[in-house]
């Protein structure tokens, strides 16, 4: 059973005008990319009241204070107050950011959650976890805040170019490989274009938010969400310092990996399990390029992972399938093994 705020429809427009008619916001504002505003925003937009639009560029690069401040200034400029609410139409860096500035602006306003990429719809939009990354550190500044609502609707899916649906695949592959066997089972008899994503969206959620609600903030259980993560993030963190961007799902597919090879060392996931575990991604996802020499560095970038204690890398890690455990130590001595592992599998 998904939560009161979060909605799957296949009436967006419908269900968004039922619910703004309910709230009767003082302002409303939309922030979409050059993407959304054009693939999505006419799906929704004459269910709106009066309202302005703001656009920014899409991209993980731009997901920094200096958009933050763009996005500010516009809501300063249309004198929003206290009782105004933001719609933000888009996948889970303008979600990240914009819930973040709404949550910011005046000490916090509502603030309307419309997911349109898979990655968002399956994960990044579920949580309340907010923010942007700083000096190329992934979500680095960040606040935790629940939306008023968030509207899924698989239809937008349609609108993605294959490797936006393929980068969201990777978390749903995570949360079946951490919740339930069967449904991982049911992932990798099929190829990504033969997926029932109502479906997969819908078990997505349900499973996140049964984990939220029992640990809000990320004290425990809630960190096994991080799986795949630790060094996921490192590589994602890598290809960005170095100019060449990747997808979130692209990181965490190689990261599911790199873990699963560092679970199987602490005997926590057998080698059958993780050679099912590494074909699957693969042939979903092919190999990034992680050059030898560039292995310390990764490993070196997971020491800046919020989950740490100190200086001791602490990660998620897989238990068999259907189960993960947390606050585990990992050294970069194992991280950067994993990577091998990963370029030579």
């Amino acid at each position: 059973m998904l939560p009161e705020n979060v909605l799957l429809t296949n009436d967006p427009a419908t269900v968004l005008a039922q619910f703004l008619a309910q709230k009767k916001y003082s302002k409303v504002i939309v922030l979409v990319d050059e993407h959304t505003k054009t693939a999505c925003y006419p799906t929704i937009e004459k269910s709106l009241p009066a309202h302005s639009v703001v656009t920014i560029q899409s991209g993980e690069e731009r997901k920094n204070l200096t958009t933050c401040e763009t996005i500010w200034q516009a809501m300063t400029d249309e004198k929003l107050d206290r009782h105004a609410a933001m719609i933000v139409l888009g996948g889970g860096v303008l979600g990240d950011m914009g819930g973040f500035c709404a949550s910011t602006y005046k000490r916090g306003i509502d603030f309307i959650l419309i997911p349109t990429t898979l990655l968002a719809q399956a994960d990044a939009s579920v949580g309340g976890k907010l923010g942007i990354d700083f000096n190329n550190f992934k979500n680095h500044i960040g606040v935790f805040k629940q939306p008023a609502l968030t509207l899924l609707y698989s239809g937008f899916l349609k609108t993605l170019p294959r490797n936006e649906l393929r980068s969201g695949f990777a978390e749903v592959v995570k949360h079946a490989l951490i919740s339930d066997k069967k449904l991982w089972d049911e992932i990798r008899a099929n190829d990504l274009e033969h997926q029932n994503w109502d479906r997969l969206i819908e078990e997505s959620v349900r499973f996140k938010c049964s984990v939220i609600e029992k640990d809000p903030f990320e004290k425990n259980l809630r960190k096994i969400l991080n799986t795949g993560h630790t060094v996921g993030h490192a590589i994602e963190s890598y290809f960005l310092s170095s100019g060449n961007k990747i997808l979130h799902g692209e990181a965490i597919a190689a990261g599911l990996i790199a873990e699963g090879w560092i679970a199987g060392r602490k005997k926590l996931l057998d080698e059958k399990l993780l050679s099912e575990i590494a074909a699957y991604i693969l042939k979903i996802f092919g190999k990034l390029p992680l050059p030898e020499n560039a292995l310390p560095d990764i490993a070196a970038l997971a020491l800046q992972d919020k989950k740490n204690k100190g200086n001791v890398v602490l990660g998620a890690l897989q238990e068999g399938i259907g189960k993960a455990v947390w606050d585990i130590e990992i050294s970069q001595e194992e991280i950067i093994e994993s990577l091998r592992f990963y370029q030579s599998y």
